[in-house]
């Protein structure tokens, strides 16, 4: 039997949406959550103690779209809008991994998001080798829906990237009965055809009728004008409406971006029960344009965050990606629109409903499982705490993270990991990406002048 205390919290926020705060002790016995607040040592003889004084616990943070296979390629696709970005550098460096390559990057990325109190992903991996990507999620502890990307067809698209239509559905089946529920149920597939532009009608149309109700849906829509235009062209009709033709849409279904919609568009989401995955940085950086978040949730449709992938957004700081969709709100719908709480309940609670967990995870009460974060708001930059939510999007960073558990295991202490040794990563890392951008290097054209190519 595990028995984990966390002893002495100044505050723990047992989570959205109202928030209610206790402090001491959280006992936690096999990876559930036993009893939380107060002096819980007797309750706990032999326990394993991580000490939190004067830190505040909450439940960890779920991103509900990020690109695990990426991460290694921070830094090399700069400058660019979303067609270009991903046909001139994206796919052509995605296209250049091996099984060594892609397993650093993932590495990489784990480490990254669990020192940063991320406990929880939706993962869209690259179309080759995603074996790899959950033998390495198994191994580090990472809570994690992941599937591999589906592309079947699409203008620009590596011949390394391409699959047939029967071979992407043939692996994608293959690696969802190896792997979902697997870990004790900490990992699951995700179906994920990549965006309309990637894949043929009847790849849609199949995964529709084989995975819809089993599995996850994941995908990428509406995220720039310009490809709405080409979908538009293409298909005769929007994104979502595309979706809606071909039966995509539903409560397993999870959309990143939604920037460009209309009207009718976000009245399919929300009677369809679908969910919109927000990732403000990339949006920005990629000169994309803002989600309207206020006017999504208003309609009733439900939006959780994330942090997209590292060339695209170059860091996968939860608190930032907070702090940025709380801003943008402000801007598109007024002050008030999206508060502090409204915020980090999206980025907890609201993710595990994205994703079908909020039965286990996203609050901290008896009999969920244990993915707890302790946060250190004595910094100079969070100081004087007025209000620790706010304190919390407006203030804090992935730094300001001490204690990470998953599943009641105990994976950063101290702001260390523990799983993973932290500079042999790093330095796998740094000679798999060159030797990924060798690889690459024909089709890639130089970033800029200067540029490492």
């Amino acid at each position: 039997m595990s028995v984990v205390l966390l002893t002495g919290a100044e505050r723990i926020l047992l989570g959205g949406p109202a928030w209610e705060e206790a402090s001491g002790d959280l006992l936690i016995r096999d990876g559930s959550i036993q009893a939380v607040g107060g002096d819980l040592a007797a309750r706990a003889p032999g326990a394993r103690v991580v000490d939190a004084s004067g830190l505040t616990l909450m439940p960890g943070l779920v991103q509900t779209h990020v690109h695990l296979c990426q991460t290694l390629f921070r830094g090399l696709a700069e400058d660019r809008s979303l067609l270009p970005w991903l046909r001139e550098c994206i796919w052509p460096l995605e296209a250049a991994h091996d099984p060594d390559s892609l397993r650093a990057s993932v590495e990489l990325s784990i480490l990254e998001l669990l020192l940063g109190g991320t406990t929880t992903i939706l993962d869209m991996g690259t179309t080759h080798h995603h074996g790899v990507v959950f033998e390495t999620l198994e191994r580090t502890g990472l809570r994690a829906a992941s599937g591999k990307a589906m592309m079947d067809e699409g203008e620009g698209v590596p011949v390394g990237l391409l699959e047939t239509t029967l071979d992407s559905l043939r692996e994608s089946f293959d690696l969802a009965e190896r792997w979902d529920g697997a870990a004790d149920g900490r990992l699951r597939y995700a179906f994920a055809p990549r965006f309309v532009l990637s894949c043929s009608d009847i790849l849609f149309r199949e995964v529709v009728s084989l995975a819809k109700d089993r599995y996850l849906l994941h995908t990428h829509a509406s995220e720039n004008s310009n490809e709405t235009d080409v979908v538009e062209r293409l298909k005769g009709r929007r994104n979502i409406e595309y979706f809606e033709d071909v039966g995509f849409l539903g409560p397993r279904t999870l959309l990143a971006h939604c920037v460009w919609l209309s009207d009718r568009e976000v009245e399919c989401l929300a009677t369809s029960g679908s969910r919109a995955l927000h990732c403000p940085h990339t949006n920005l950086k990629l000169g994309s344009g803002i989600c309207e978040v206020g006017r999504l949730r208003d309609a009733g449709v439900h939006v959780s965050i994330g942090c997209d992938g590292a060339p695209a957004n170059n860091g996968l700081d939860g608190f930032a990606e907070m702090r940025a969709a709380a801003r943008l709100a402000q801007l598109k719908s007024g002050p008030g629109s999206l508060t502090a709480p409204d915020v980090l309940t999206m980025a907890t609670l609201g993710g595990a409903e994205a994703l079908g967990w909020d039965d286990r995870i996203g609050r901290l009460e008896p009999g969920k499982d244990a993915d707890v974060i302790a946060v250190d708001l004595h910094t100079p930059h969070a100081t004087p705490v007025a209000d620790p939510l706010t304190a919390l999007v407006y203030s804090c960073r992935a730094g300001d993270v001490r204690h990470v558990l998953v599943s009641g295991e105990v994976l950063v202490e101290s702001g260390q990991a523990v799983r993973m040794d932290a500079p042999a990563i790093v330095r796998e890392a740094e000679k798999q990406a060159q030797r990924a951008r060798e690889r690459a290097a024909p089709e890639v054209p130089r970033l800029r002048p200067g540029a490492v190519s």
